[in-house]
């Protein structure tokens, strides 16, 4: 299995040579019928044609045009930390993508962490989860996670994430690109929101958004950074980022988008000396722990992000301490026209 790094390099064409255009090659013939197969799948829910269930409280969707990490939990998370402050009895529903049997996925885990008091429902069937959340927890609204290709679901407001450093999925549909549709499917967006907006300059934000413009016209445009916090270690426990400060730091992370965390690290004044990636939702295995341990034995600190630390935290881990990095959603641009758009919504 290639690193999600390697992919990248690979269908942005920055990986040459013989080998790299024979699989963009071969990722282009299978891109073909799969887009086209999610066009007609998304022209059956506009026109109708496929049913789409509409249940007795109001839908925010969260979810995002390309594979991949775009800083979708911080927003789920911020969205259900504001509708608790205003007392909205909310409910998380996901599908639960590589979650074990009779169990949560991580970036569930992740969640439950940092709202104990939101339930999450994880299903392939997220219409009976939404339902099931609202007879049995009471819930006044729900937050659909990694909702923007799910149709079955009727939503209020649908936001989509889109990440600056890769926008829009090197302009192809996966496997040849990281788009999870055709670019056209942003339209259906009610809000659009850039993260890691701070990771590229004006000028180029001013370009993505101009492009978005044009094929959704009406959406709310918001910008968003990803703030590191704090360190939380595998008790719950929080430590000020300026104990990294000077440090030496063996990383590692199982995510959709690497990059993105490797820069918030090289932003916290500590020497990142080791990096390991491992797949999105990686499940650790004994070995895998065994060998990070023996790998970052050199190091002063060792660092993950919190939807690694969840499924790390009965880990038996020697040597060197294991921190993960908390990260909290910050608006750049955006922010009030959002929260007008959810109490329009959810707080009548």
């Amino acid at each position: 299995m290639i690193s999600p790094s390697y992919y990248r390099d690979l269908v942005s064409g920055r990986q040459g040579g013989l080998t790299g255009h024979l699989l963009r090659g071969l990722f282009r013939a299978v891109e073909t019928p799969y887009a086209w197969a999610m066009t007609i799948r998304n022209r059956r829910y506009d026109r109708g044609r496929a049913e789409i269930h509409r249940v007795d409280a109001p839908v925010v969707s969260v979810g995002n045009l390309t594979l991949g990490g775009t800083g979708k939990t911080p927003l789920v998370e911020w969205i259900a930390r504001r509708l608790r402050q205003q007392g909205v009895r909310v409910a998380i529903v996901s599908r639960g993508y590589g979650a074990p049997r009779d169990g949560l996925n991580d970036e569930a885990l992740e969640l439950e962490l940092a709202l104990p008091d939101v339930p999450h429902l994880q299903s392939p069937d997220r219409v009976a989860s939404a339902r099931t959340a609202i007879a049995e927890y009471a819930s006044q609204a729900l937050l659909l996670d990694d909702g923007f290709q799910h149709r079955r679901l009727a939503r209020d407001l649908d936001i989509v994430l889109l990440d600056a450093t890769e926008p829009f999925g090197f302009a192809h549909v996966f496997p040849r690109g990281t788009l999870r549709e055709p670019l056209a499917g942003v339209a259906r967006a009610d809000v659009v929101v850039l993260s890691r907006a701070d990771m590229i300059d004006q000028a180029a934000r001013g370009q993505i958004r101009r492009r978005v413009a044009r094929l959704a016209p009406r959406a709310i445009w918001c910008e968003v950074e990803h703030h590191p916090q704090a360190l939380t270690g595998v008790h719950g426990e929080e430590l000020p980022l300026a104990a990294i400060e000077g440090k030496r730091i063996a990383a590692f992370c199982g995510i959709g988008n690497p990059p993105g965390f490797r820069h918030t690290l090289e932003t916290l004044g500590c020497e990142l000396t080791a990096w390991r990636e491992f797949a999105d939702h990686h499940r650790y295995t004994r070995d895998d722990i065994e060998s990070l341990a023996q790998w970052s034995a050199e190091a002063d600190w060792v660092l993950c992000t919190r939807k690694d630390l969840v499924k790390l935290r009965s880990a038996a881990w020697k040597n060197t301490p294991l921190w993960a990095l908390n990260i909290e959603l910050q608006f750049l641009e955006g922010q009030q026209p959002l929260e007008k758009a959810l109490d329009e919504i959810v707080v009548k």
